[in-house]
């Protein structure tokens, strides 16, 4: 598959300088109740490179156009990342069980133990980046991930989904998320940096292989 260039890039701004959007969850959006200022500069994201990891996944799940997706900022985490801001002993840790992708084990992944969080960089998104996958794993115990999507500049509680994260010795693949985007670059003036959030509960989980899909096509 040809890669196709997309508009997607991640943004060089302090995750510390975050506030969570608010009013918006899987299934639909609700008015966002604050006003931002512009979150990124210019009238378009910079290009980046689009690639279909999940279309052997999105294909059996009956998607009817399987999505082209963008990595997001070290969300492969395969050289031990650290632009990602980890708490409460989350880390990057070796293996984390086989991927649904590859169908190999990566040499690294994500490890949430019990209350751990991991927040992404910092990406501009465009309204059309409406939605993401990644690929988790339940590791010990029950484990529920909450997955957020956190935008700088607006104000609120935002929680995209709450989710049983895989058993088994596979990575598999999540549902397929929502980010708020198009509501959200629209407060923003066209433009918006976010972030995505996840945090364990009950239990260890591995998260790997971290996409945005910036084509609309759900």
């Amino acid at each position: 598959m040809v890669p196709i260039p997309s508009q997607i890039r991640s943004a060089s701004k302090s995750v510390s300088s975050l506030a969570v959007l608010a009013g918006f969850a899987v299934a639909g959006y609700a008015a966002l109740p604050v006003a931002a200022a512009q979150a990124a500069t210019g009238t378009t994201c910079p290009e980046t490179t689009l690639i279909q990891p999940f279309k052997a996944i999105e294909e059996k799940e009956k998607v009817k156009e399987p999505g082209y997706y963008s990595l997001v900022s070290g969300g492969a985490f395969e050289a031990g990342e650290t632009a990602w801001t980890l708490s409460g002993g989350a880390k990057v840790a070796s293996g984390g069980g086989i991927s649904a992708l590859t169908g190999k084990e990566p040499k690294n992944s994500l490890e949430l133990p019990k209350g751990a969080v991991a927040v992404s960089p910092l990406t501009c998104v465009e309204p059309n980046d409406r939605t993401f996958r990644f690929l988790d794993r339940n590791e010990s115990g029950t484990t529920t991930l909450t997955v957020s999507v956190v935008y700088e500049g607006l104000t609120g509680a935002s929680k995209v989904s709450t989710l049983t994260a895989a058993t088994g010795k596979e990575l598999a693949a999540s549902a397929i998320l929502h980010t708020g985007a198009h509501e959200a670059a629209k407060l923003s003036g066209g433009l918006a940096s976010m972030s995505i959030r996840f945090e364990a509960t009950g239990g260890t989980a591995r998260v790997d292989d971290v996409y945005l899909d910036p084509r609309m096509r759900r």
